[in-house]
């Protein structure tokens, strides 16, 4: 899903938009993690209630228009005022948390369709966003969680999307992981993350150093962006399912109608 507020597009592809929507000037979009300032944010913290208002206030649950309608989300749509609004009136960094991305639906999708890869296995969401992965992962039953994405307005809708969905938050990392010592994971996951050819190499070197050192399963979700099919990494991907989008996925992401499951294996 993508998003145009005023003249201000974030989008990881070109999306048109009616009314007062302008159409989208960048095919990249999302900036390279512009941040890392934040710290974990733990089962159990409070939400600061003013941040906690204004998400609620500004954003819409739903569970319609995705391949998941088993997973309630608090996104930004048209019902919430700053769809219309100018872009400089978002107080706060631009909402990439509030959009259910198509290769982020593929990935909760198949893992909900196959509890057995999650079930009992440590899991890391990388580039969460609004967390739909990482809940479809706890749906499953994974043992142990980590959602990471660089936004703390993103640790804190996770957190209530995590309730939306009678979870118990997991934990949330809000620092630019690849900058970190790795873990040891069964399973990583990451939804739309390769939107920039310089961000695409830092992940793919990354994901092959997971592979090489933990024997880390890698499971990329992606529509098919040229930053993507364009990437060496397609000599180690296997295709594991490819899910046709829903209509209104489909109109608010220019067309792309296909997000597939890949098998990273180098």
């Amino acid at each position: 899903m993508a998003l145009s507020l005023g003249g201000r597009t974030f989008a990881p592809f070109p999306v048109n938009h009616s009314g007062v929507f302008l159409k989208a000037v960048r095919s990249n979009g999302l900036p390279l993690f512009p941040w890392s300032h934040s710290p974990w944010r733990r089962t159990g913290n409070v939400l600061d209630p003013e941040m906690k208002a204004f998400l609620e206030e500004n954003t819409e649950v739903t569970n319609r228009g995705s391949l998941t309608p088993e997973i309630r989300l608090r996104l930004l749509t048209p019902r919430c005022k700053f769809w219309w609004q100018r872009a400089d009136l978002w107080p706060y960094s631009d909402p990439y948390w509030a959009i259910y991305w198509p290769g982020g639906q593929a990935l909760s999708r198949y893992l909900l369709d196959n509890p057995d890869v999650v079930r009992g296995r440590s899991v890391l969401d990388l580039g969460s966003g609004c967390g739909a992965t990482a809940i479809a992962a706890k749906m499953g039953g994974a043992s142990r969680i980590l959602a990471n994405d660089i936004d703390p307005i993103a640790g804190m809708a996770i957190t209530l999307n995590c309730e939306l969905n009678q979870l118990n938050p997991f934990p949330i990392l809000t620092k630019n992981i690849l900058d970190l010592e790795q873990d040891k994971w069964d399973l990583v996951v990451l939804g739309d993350m390769f939107y920039d050819e310089d961000l695409a190499d830092s992940l793919h070197q990354w994901l092959k150093n997971c592979f090489w050192t933990h024997r880390t399963r890698v499971l990329i979700g992606d529509p098919g962006r040229p930053q993507f099919s364009g990437h060496s990494i397609q000599h180690q991907l296997h295709k594991v399912v490819e899910y046709s989008l829903p209509e209104p996925t489909r109109k608010e992401n220019n067309g792309l109608t296909t997000s597939t499951v890949w098998d990273f294996r180098p």
